[in-house]
């Protein structure tokens, strides 16, 4: 088995690379660790890679704010420098820091 090191860090703000939202992450799986119906339920055409990280990230539209799973290779870096407006970053995050967000003491995944 080979060992990847991950792109993206958690705190880190990302966008998607088709679809129109962004997030900060806030777990990173080494490969991929859902369920294979939600893996299937992706159009075959854009469908990722299962050995890949993928990323748990609070994550926004324009229109909501809701928890997305993503394949490192749908991810982009955001570089709005835009803070992300999920209503959980604070309970997950202490702040932003140079365009980072910083893991409160004890909820580090």
């Amino acid at each position: 088995m080979t060992v990847r090191q991950a792109k993206f860090q958690i705190g880190q703000i990302v966008r998607h690379r088709f679809y129109p939202f962004r997030g900060v992450i806030f777990d990173v799986d080494p490969e991929f660790a859902n369920t294979e119906e939600w893996w299937q339920s992706i159009p075959e055409h854009i469908r990722p890679r299962k050995e890949q990280p993928f990323y748990h990230l609070l994550a926004e539209n324009e229109e909501t704010s809701y928890i997305a799973y993503v394949s490192e290779q749908n991810l982009l870096p955001d570089e709005s420098g835009k803070p992300v407006g999920h209503p959980q970053v604070n309970e997950i995050f202490s702040g932003l820091e140079d365009g980072h967000y910083i893991s409160r003491p004890g909820t580090a995944h």
